[in-house]
């Protein structure tokens, strides 16, 4: 039996989000296992938002806001920036592995990158496997 993640994107709603729904009006391919959730800016993102979708059975977390100097809220996607950074040397501290969690940029006129993205954060966190410690499933 193969093995499908279950990816949770936090996706901007500016560019991310736009940038999603452009790869699906035009019809570019990726992974169906995604599933998206829509916040107003990726500053908004609580980092607890990210440890219940591990905890609630995310295989993998893909979160994505405006381009540097493209937030429609100034300095949002910074603030994320930050927040990511300390998350993530949390995690790996945790034990939970290096591309489980990523971050990433995508604007709203970059529909082919957001289906690249998504397809590779989807075939690295297959690569991983189900994950184990913190956040292991139970059997």
């Amino acid at each position: 039996m193969s093995y499908e993640p279950k990816v949770v994107a936090f996706l901007c709603n500016w560019c991310s989000y736009a940038g999603a729904d452009l790869a699906g009006v035009g019809r570019l391919q990726y992974p169906p296992n995604v599933r998206v959730v829509r916040v107003p800016c990726s500053g908004r993102i609580n980092p607890l938002f990210i440890f219940s979708a591990l905890r609630n059975g995310a295989d993998g977390i893909l979160t994505s806001g405006c381009h540097p100097g493209d937030c429609h809220y100034v300095s949002g996607n910074y603030v994320a920036r930050r927040k990511f950074a300390l998350l993530k040397s949390m995690l790996n501290y945790m034990g939970v592995e290096e591309d489980r969690v990523n971050f990433t940029w995508v604007s709203a006129a970059e529909g082919g990158r957001f289906a690249d993205v998504v397809s590779k954060v989807s075939e690295r966190v297959k690569e991983i496997g189900p994950p184990k410690g913190v956040f292991k499933k139970a059997d």
